[in-house]
Protein backbone atom coordinates (compact mmCIF):
# COMPACT_ATOMS: atom_id res chain seq x y z
CA UNK A 1 0.00 0.00 0.00
CA UNK A 2 1.30 3.65 -0.55
CA UNK A 3 1.50 6.01 2.01
CA UNK A 4 1.44 9.58 2.24
CA UNK A 5 5.62 9.30 2.47
CA UNK A 6 5.58 6.59 -0.55
CA UNK A 7 5.35 2.72 -1.32
CA UNK A 8 5.86 0.39 0.94
CA UNK A 9 8.96 -1.95 0.42
CA UNK A 10 7.10 -5.36 1.07
CA UNK A 11 4.98 -4.48 -1.98
CA UNK A 12 8.10 -5.62 -4.17
CA UNK A 13 8.70 -8.74 -2.88
CA UNK A 14 8.23 -12.26 -4.46
CA UNK A 15 9.51 -15.81 -4.01
CA UNK A 16 11.83 -16.95 -6.36
CA UNK A 17 13.01 -21.24 -6.62
CA UNK A 18 17.37 -20.61 -5.36
CA UNK A 19 17.41 -23.12 -8.60
CA UNK A 20 16.09 -20.38 -11.23
CA UNK A 21 19.25 -18.51 -10.18
CA UNK A 22 21.66 -18.46 -13.40
CA UNK A 23 25.68 -19.35 -11.95
CA UNK A 24 27.28 -18.44 -14.99
CA UNK A 25 25.98 -17.31 -18.61
CA UNK A 26 25.04 -19.31 -21.84
CA UNK A 27 27.77 -19.90 -24.00
CA UNK A 28 26.05 -17.15 -26.58
CA UNK A 29 25.37 -14.18 -25.08
CA UNK A 30 22.51 -13.49 -27.17
CA UNK A 31 21.21 -16.88 -26.87
CA UNK A 32 19.12 -15.89 -24.08
CA UNK A 33 15.45 -15.42 -23.77
CA UNK A 34 14.00 -12.01 -23.90
CA UNK A 35 10.64 -11.44 -21.80
CA UNK A 36 8.61 -8.70 -23.83
CA UNK A 37 6.43 -6.75 -21.43
CA UNK A 38 4.05 -3.88 -23.43
CA UNK A 39 0.55 -3.38 -22.53
CA UNK A 40 -0.76 -5.75 -23.43
CA UNK A 41 1.28 -8.21 -21.35
CA UNK A 42 3.69 -10.16 -21.35
CA UNK A 43 5.38 -11.97 -24.83
CA UNK A 44 8.23 -14.58 -24.98
CA UNK A 45 11.00 -14.60 -27.36
CA UNK A 46 14.84 -14.58 -27.89
CA UNK A 47 18.07 -11.83 -27.06
CA UNK A 48 19.06 -12.13 -30.56
CA UNK A 49 15.46 -11.46 -31.81
CA UNK A 50 16.25 -7.76 -30.38
CA UNK A 51 16.05 -6.06 -33.76
CA UNK A 52 12.80 -7.21 -34.19
CA UNK A 53 10.93 -4.87 -31.80
CA UNK A 54 13.00 -1.88 -33.18
CA UNK A 55 12.61 0.63 -35.77
CA UNK A 56 14.81 3.10 -37.64
CA UNK A 57 15.00 6.19 -36.07
CA UNK A 58 15.28 4.33 -32.58
CA UNK A 59 17.73 5.07 -30.57
CA UNK A 60 20.00 2.19 -28.16
CA UNK A 61 22.02 3.62 -25.31
CA UNK A 62 24.59 1.57 -23.85
CA UNK A 63 26.54 2.05 -21.01
CA UNK A 64 30.19 1.56 -21.32
CA UNK A 65 31.63 1.23 -18.58
CA UNK A 66 34.13 -1.51 -17.34
CA UNK A 67 34.34 -3.53 -14.35
CA UNK A 68 37.62 -3.85 -12.37
CA UNK A 69 38.93 -6.57 -10.74
CA UNK A 70 38.21 -5.37 -7.27
CA UNK A 71 37.48 -9.03 -5.05
CA UNK A 72 40.62 -9.92 -3.05
CA UNK A 73 41.23 -12.99 -0.88
CA UNK A 74 44.18 -13.01 1.09
CA UNK A 75 45.38 -14.58 3.99
CA UNK A 76 45.61 -13.40 7.49
CA UNK A 77 49.17 -14.02 9.67
CA UNK A 78 47.06 -17.10 11.65
CA UNK A 79 46.59 -18.39 7.88
CA UNK A 80 42.99 -17.88 7.67
CA UNK A 81 41.10 -16.39 5.01
CA UNK A 82 39.28 -13.23 4.25
CA UNK A 83 37.08 -12.03 1.28
CA UNK A 84 37.68 -8.03 0.44
CA UNK A 85 35.42 -5.97 -1.88
CA UNK A 86 36.86 -2.79 -3.03
CA UNK A 87 34.57 -0.30 -3.17
CA UNK A 88 35.61 3.65 -4.04
CA UNK A 89 39.30 4.09 -4.97
CA UNK A 90 40.50 6.87 -2.22
CA UNK A 91 43.27 8.18 -3.58
CA UNK A 92 46.19 7.18 -6.12
CA UNK A 93 45.13 3.52 -6.21
CA UNK A 94 46.53 2.45 -2.96
CA UNK A 95 43.69 3.59 -0.59
CA UNK A 96 40.25 2.18 -1.16
CA UNK A 97 36.97 2.26 0.93
CA UNK A 98 36.35 -1.79 1.99
CA UNK A 99 34.01 -4.43 2.61
CA UNK A 100 34.88 -7.58 4.28
CA UNK A 101 33.09 -9.96 7.14
CA UNK A 102 33.99 -9.08 10.24
CA UNK A 103 35.41 -7.20 12.50
CA UNK A 104 39.11 -7.42 11.39
CA UNK A 105 41.97 -5.26 11.19
CA UNK A 106 45.48 -5.83 10.17
CA UNK A 107 47.42 -7.42 7.43
CA UNK A 108 46.44 -9.47 4.48
CA UNK A 109 48.66 -11.55 1.66
CA UNK A 110 47.13 -11.51 -1.43
CA UNK A 111 49.70 -13.07 -3.71
CA UNK A 112 52.93 -12.41 -4.48
CA UNK A 113 53.82 -8.78 -4.65
CA UNK A 114 50.77 -7.48 -3.13
CA UNK A 115 49.86 -7.13 0.19
CA UNK A 116 46.63 -5.24 1.86
CA UNK A 117 46.32 -3.24 5.57
CA UNK A 118 42.71 -3.34 6.63
CA UNK A 119 42.05 -0.63 9.32
CA UNK A 120 39.14 0.13 11.33
CA UNK A 121 37.85 2.90 8.90
CA UNK A 122 37.00 0.24 6.57
CA UNK A 123 39.54 1.12 4.44
CA UNK A 124 41.91 -1.06 2.53
CA UNK A 125 45.66 -0.19 2.16
CA UNK A 126 47.52 -1.28 -0.83
CA UNK A 127 51.03 -2.26 -0.57
CA UNK A 128 52.57 -3.69 -3.79
CA UNK A 129 55.00 -3.78 -6.38
CA UNK A 130 54.42 -1.86 -9.71
CA UNK A 131 51.63 0.04 -8.85
CA UNK A 132 48.38 -0.51 -7.71
CA UNK A 133 46.53 -1.14 -11.15
CA UNK A 134 49.18 -3.66 -12.27
CA UNK A 135 48.67 -5.30 -8.91
CA UNK A 136 45.02 -5.62 -9.19
CA UNK A 137 44.94 -6.80 -12.44
CA UNK A 138 47.34 -9.60 -11.40
CA UNK A 139 45.37 -10.53 -8.32
CA UNK A 140 41.74 -9.10 -8.39
CA UNK A 141 38.93 -11.13 -8.95
CA UNK A 142 35.67 -9.99 -10.58
CA UNK A 143 33.69 -8.89 -8.06
CA UNK A 144 30.50 -11.71 -8.76
CA UNK A 145 27.14 -10.93 -6.92
CA UNK A 146 27.07 -12.85 -3.52
CA UNK A 147 24.17 -14.95 -4.73
CA UNK A 148 26.54 -16.56 -7.16
CA UNK A 149 27.42 -19.13 -5.23
CA UNK A 150 30.81 -20.71 -6.42
CA UNK A 151 34.61 -20.19 -6.72
CA UNK A 152 35.85 -17.66 -8.88
CA UNK A 153 36.81 -18.51 -12.19
CA UNK A 154 39.41 -17.29 -14.84
CA UNK A 155 36.32 -17.22 -17.24
CA UNK A 156 34.28 -14.99 -15.30
CA UNK A 157 37.04 -12.10 -16.22
CA UNK A 158 34.89 -11.98 -20.00
CA UNK A 159 31.48 -13.16 -18.97
CA UNK A 160 30.82 -10.41 -16.21
CA UNK A 161 32.18 -7.62 -18.63
CA UNK A 162 29.99 -6.68 -21.89
CA UNK A 163 31.92 -6.68 -25.36
CA UNK A 164 31.72 -3.11 -25.45
CA UNK A 165 32.94 -2.06 -22.16
CA UNK A 166 36.17 0.60 -22.66
CA UNK A 167 35.88 3.10 -19.19
CA UNK A 168 37.14 1.27 -16.31
CA UNK A 169 35.40 2.17 -13.10
CA UNK A 170 32.83 0.06 -11.90
CA UNK A 171 32.68 -2.43 -9.10
CA UNK A 172 29.38 -4.56 -10.63
CA UNK A 173 28.55 -5.14 -14.19
CA UNK A 174 25.69 -3.34 -15.85
CA UNK A 175 24.22 -6.41 -16.60
CA UNK A 176 21.46 -5.90 -19.21
CA UNK A 177 24.65 -5.34 -21.63
CA UNK A 178 26.26 -9.18 -20.94
CA UNK A 179 23.57 -10.26 -23.82
CA UNK A 180 24.81 -7.91 -26.38
CA UNK A 181 27.29 -9.02 -29.07
CA UNK A 182 29.23 -7.32 -32.18
CA UNK A 183 27.17 -9.34 -34.26
CA UNK A 184 23.92 -8.17 -32.75
CA UNK A 185 24.97 -4.24 -32.50
CA UNK A 186 25.67 -4.74 -36.30
CA UNK A 187 21.98 -6.19 -36.94
CA UNK A 188 21.15 -3.16 -35.04
CA UNK A 189 22.86 -0.56 -37.18
CA UNK A 190 21.97 -2.35 -40.47
CA UNK A 191 18.58 -1.90 -39.23
CA UNK A 192 18.90 2.14 -38.90
CA UNK A 193 19.31 1.60 -35.10
CA UNK A 194 21.45 4.44 -33.59
CA UNK A 195 23.85 3.18 -31.17
CA UNK A 196 24.98 5.81 -28.56
CA UNK A 197 27.33 5.64 -25.49
CA UNK A 198 27.39 6.78 -22.03
CA UNK A 199 29.16 6.04 -19.03
CA UNK A 200 27.99 5.35 -15.60
CA UNK A 201 30.04 3.47 -12.86
CA UNK A 202 28.33 1.30 -10.93
CA UNK A 203 29.18 1.40 -7.37
CA UNK A 204 27.46 0.32 -4.17
CA UNK A 205 24.62 3.00 -4.78
CA UNK A 206 23.39 -0.06 -7.47
CA UNK A 207 22.78 -3.10 -5.15
CA UNK A 208 22.57 -1.86 -1.58
CA UNK A 209 19.42 -3.52 -0.44
CA UNK A 210 16.30 -1.63 0.25
CA UNK A 211 16.42 -1.89 4.26
CA UNK A 212 13.63 0.81 5.00
CA UNK A 213 10.14 -0.02 5.48
CA UNK A 214 9.05 2.40 3.23
CA UNK A 215 11.00 3.18 -0.30
CA UNK A 216 11.08 7.17 0.43
CA UNK A 217 12.98 5.89 3.32
CA UNK A 218 15.63 4.57 1.16
CA UNK A 219 19.24 6.82 0.57
CA UNK A 220 20.95 6.12 -2.74
CA UNK A 221 24.37 6.12 -2.70
CA UNK A 222 25.65 8.69 -5.77
CA UNK A 223 27.26 7.33 -8.89
CA UNK A 224 29.44 8.92 -11.54
CA UNK A 225 28.47 9.63 -14.56
CA UNK A 226 29.23 10.63 -18.09
CA UNK A 227 27.14 11.57 -20.72
CA UNK A 228 28.20 13.62 -24.40
CA UNK A 229 26.51 16.31 -25.57
CA UNK A 230 26.35 14.61 -28.58
CA UNK A 231 24.30 12.10 -27.12
CA UNK A 232 21.77 14.30 -25.89
CA UNK A 233 21.18 16.38 -29.06
CA UNK A 234 20.91 12.24 -30.71
CA UNK A 235 18.28 11.72 -27.81
CA UNK A 236 16.63 15.34 -28.54
CA UNK A 237 16.50 14.33 -32.02
CA UNK A 238 14.70 10.68 -31.60
CA UNK A 239 12.19 12.49 -28.99
CA UNK A 240 11.56 14.76 -31.49
CA UNK A 241 11.18 12.50 -34.28
CA UNK A 242 8.44 10.15 -32.77
CA UNK A 243 11.41 7.87 -32.07
CA UNK A 244 11.73 5.47 -29.10
CA UNK A 245 14.98 5.58 -26.75
CA UNK A 246 15.98 1.74 -25.81
CA UNK A 247 17.98 2.28 -22.32
CA UNK A 248 20.29 -0.86 -22.14
CA UNK A 249 20.11 -0.99 -17.94
CA UNK A 250 18.87 0.76 -14.89
CA UNK A 251 22.45 2.17 -14.87
CA UNK A 252 21.70 4.12 -18.43
CA UNK A 253 18.22 5.22 -16.69
CA UNK A 254 19.59 7.06 -14.18
CA UNK A 255 22.47 8.10 -15.71
CA UNK A 256 20.08 10.03 -18.16
CA UNK A 257 16.97 10.62 -15.82
CA UNK A 258 19.15 11.84 -13.07
CA UNK A 259 21.00 14.43 -15.37
CA UNK A 260 18.12 15.79 -17.39
CA UNK A 261 15.75 15.54 -14.27
CA UNK A 262 18.31 17.76 -12.54
CA UNK A 263 18.85 15.70 -9.68
CA UNK A 264 22.58 15.62 -9.95
CA UNK A 265 25.58 17.44 -8.79
CA UNK A 266 28.15 18.84 -11.42
CA UNK A 267 31.65 17.44 -11.29
CA UNK A 268 34.45 19.02 -13.93
CA UNK A 269 34.20 18.00 -17.05
CA UNK A 270 37.08 15.79 -18.70
CA UNK A 271 36.09 17.54 -21.97
CA UNK A 272 34.30 20.59 -23.21
CA UNK A 273 32.05 17.52 -25.11
CA UNK A 274 30.66 16.40 -22.19
CA UNK A 275 28.79 16.41 -19.17
CA UNK A 276 30.09 14.96 -15.53
CA UNK A 277 28.31 14.79 -12.63
CA UNK A 278 26.90 11.95 -9.88
CA UNK A 279 23.46 11.29 -9.09
CA UNK A 280 21.73 9.42 -6.22
CA UNK A 281 18.55 9.54 -7.82
CA UNK A 282 15.98 6.66 -6.42
CA UNK A 283 13.39 6.05 -9.68
CA UNK A 284 10.13 4.35 -8.36
CA UNK A 285 6.56 4.32 -9.21
CA UNK A 286 5.75 7.80 -10.48
CA UNK A 287 8.64 8.89 -11.54
CA UNK A 288 7.92 11.12 -15.14
CA UNK A 289 10.92 9.91 -17.66
CA UNK A 290 11.82 12.37 -19.45
CA UNK A 291 14.56 10.44 -21.89
CA UNK A 292 13.59 6.64 -22.01
CA UNK A 293 10.68 5.15 -23.24
CA UNK A 294 12.12 1.58 -23.14
CA UNK A 295 13.83 -0.74 -21.36
CA UNK A 296 16.47 -3.79 -21.41
CA UNK A 297 16.83 -5.30 -18.42
CA UNK A 298 17.19 -8.23 -16.61
CA UNK A 299 15.57 -10.19 -13.60
CA UNK A 300 16.61 -8.52 -10.12
CA UNK A 301 16.43 -9.47 -6.90
CA UNK A 302 13.34 -8.99 -4.66
CA UNK A 303 12.83 -4.96 -3.36
CA UNK A 304 16.41 -4.12 -5.03
CA UNK A 305 16.15 -0.47 -6.15
CA UNK A 306 16.54 -1.75 -10.02
CA UNK A 307 13.12 -3.94 -10.22
CA UNK A 308 11.95 -0.75 -8.23
CA UNK A 309 12.87 1.41 -10.88
CA UNK A 310 11.40 -1.29 -14.12
CA UNK A 311 8.50 -1.13 -11.86
CA UNK A 312 8.37 2.69 -12.26
CA UNK A 313 8.78 2.37 -16.22
CA UNK A 314 6.38 -1.14 -16.53
CA UNK A 315 3.82 -0.66 -13.25
CA UNK A 316 4.13 -2.32 -10.36
CA UNK A 317 1.43 -5.55 -11.42
CA UNK A 318 2.63 -5.73 -14.93
CA UNK A 319 6.21 -6.01 -13.81
CA UNK A 320 5.39 -8.39 -10.63
CA UNK A 321 2.82 -10.83 -13.16
CA UNK A 322 5.21 -10.72 -15.80
CA UNK A 323 8.21 -11.79 -13.00
CA UNK A 324 5.35 -14.89 -12.03
CA UNK A 325 5.01 -16.04 -15.65
CA UNK A 326 9.28 -16.33 -16.33
CA UNK A 327 8.98 -18.27 -12.75
CA UNK A 328 6.42 -20.72 -14.13
CA UNK A 329 8.59 -20.79 -17.38
CA UNK A 330 12.07 -21.27 -15.75
CA UNK A 331 13.82 -18.42 -17.30
CA UNK A 332 17.20 -17.76 -15.46
CA UNK A 333 17.70 -14.77 -12.94
CA UNK A 334 19.96 -12.06 -12.17
CA UNK A 335 22.72 -11.12 -13.35
CA UNK A 336 23.73 -14.08 -15.89
CA UNK A 337 20.23 -14.96 -16.54
CA UNK A 338 18.02 -13.79 -19.27
CA UNK A 339 15.89 -10.24 -20.21
CA UNK A 340 13.55 -8.33 -20.40
CA UNK A 341 12.46 -5.37 -22.30
CA UNK A 342 9.84 -3.18 -21.24
CA UNK A 343 7.99 -0.84 -23.15
CA UNK A 344 6.59 1.77 -20.93
CA UNK A 345 3.23 1.83 -19.77
CA UNK A 346 3.56 2.15 -15.75
CA UNK A 347 3.52 6.19 -16.14
CA UNK A 348 3.23 6.04 -12.24
CA UNK A 349 -0.40 3.98 -12.28
CA UNK A 350 -0.67 1.60 -9.70
CA UNK A 351 -4.30 0.85 -10.01
CA UNK A 352 -3.06 -2.55 -11.48
CA UNK A 353 -0.69 -3.54 -8.81
CA UNK A 354 -1.60 -6.42 -6.86
CA UNK A 355 -2.00 -5.49 -3.17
Amino acid sequence: MESKTGLETSLFDFTLPPGLIAKKPLQKRDSSRLLVLSETGPAHSSFSSLPDFMSEGDALVLNETRVMPVRLIGEKPTGGKLDVLLVKKKQDGSRWEALWKGRYTGWLKIGEGLSVFLNEDREAELVCQGGPDRALKEHGLMPLPPYIKRKPIPEDGNWYQTVYASREGSIAAPTAGLHFTPGLLEKLSARGVRILKIVLHVGRGTFMPVKAGNLAEHLMLPEEFEIPLQVLDEISRVKGSGKKIFAVGTTVTRALEGYLSGQYQPLPAVSPQTVRGQTDIFIRPGHRFQAVDCLITNFHLPKSTPLVLASALAGRGRLLGAYKEAISLNYRFFSFGDAMLIFGCGNGDESSAPS
